[in-house]
Order: structure tokens, then C-alpha cells, then sequence
């Protein structure tokens, strides 16, 4: 299955599917899944990871919510649409600096994706007027 095609089948879309939004969303799903993942394996870690895991479930939150916004075609939203992305950005960009800082390779996958997903919701959130 494929989030684009469904997207592209919205009877309001039209010829411009918005790949890069479609992207965004596809990537910040994902980055939300990763970043519950990882603060899951946080949590099981001799260490205190404690930052690393509220890190984490901000940002999965902050991703899974930008996914449900940038998915949805009836009417516009563009401020509210925008802020999403950009917070997206911002949360996966503290991510991926927190993960960044620990040797665990969950950590390291983790701010992998969220670096992935804060470039994808920057392309997308030029491609939204």
C-alpha cells in the first residue's frame, strides 16, 4: 500500500498530490514508531535515561500528530498545518541531538530517523502555502 496513492485519490486533490507533504507524513509515522521504540528500550537500560526517554515520547507524539495533519485533504488548514511541521522539525532536531549524545544503537537509529524526518517535514513545509 502506499500513503501517496491513497492520498491521491482524495476527490479534492486533484493533480497535485503534494508528494513532499505525503513524504513528511510517511517519514513522521515512522519517526513516531522509532522514537517510542527506542523509549521503550530506554526504559530497560542500566542507565538513567531518563531525558532520553521523555525526549523520545515527545517527539513520537509531536510526529504522530503532524502524520494525521499532513495526511488530510478536505478544506485547509495552513497555519495550523505549518506550526505542526515546524514543530516536527524542532522536536525531531532535539531528538536526534539527545540520542545523538548515547552509545546505545537503538539511540543511534533513533536520531537517525528523526534527522531523516525533520529534512523531509522541511521539504514539505515549503510545498505548503
Amino acid at each position: 500500500m502506499s500513503l501517496e496513492k491513497m492520498i491521491a485519490l482524495h476527490p479534492d486533490v486533484g493533480a497535485d498530490p503534494n508528494e513532499a507533504l505525503a513524504k513528511a507524513a510517511r517519514h513522521a509515522m515512522l519517526c513516531a514508531l522509532m522514537c517510542t521504540s527506542c523509549a521503550d528500550a530506554c526504559i530497560a537500560e542500566a542507565m538513567n535515561m531518563r531525558q532520553c526517554v521523555r525526549t523520545c515520547l515527545d517527539c513520537a507524539d509531536i510526529c504522530a500528530a503532524t502524520a494525521r495533519l499532513a495526511t488530510r485533504r478536505t478544506g485547509e488548514n495552513v497555519a495550523v498545518l505549518r506550526t505542526m511541521l515546524e514543530a516536527c522539525i524542532r522536536a525531531c532536531e532535539r531528538c536526534a541531538e539527545e540520542c545523538g549524545q548515547h552509545e546505545a544503537e537503538h539511540c543511534r537509529l533513533c536520531a537517525t530517523m528523526c534527522r531523516e524526518c525533520a529534512e523531509d517535514c522541511r521539504a514539505a513545509l515549503s510545498s505548503v502555502q
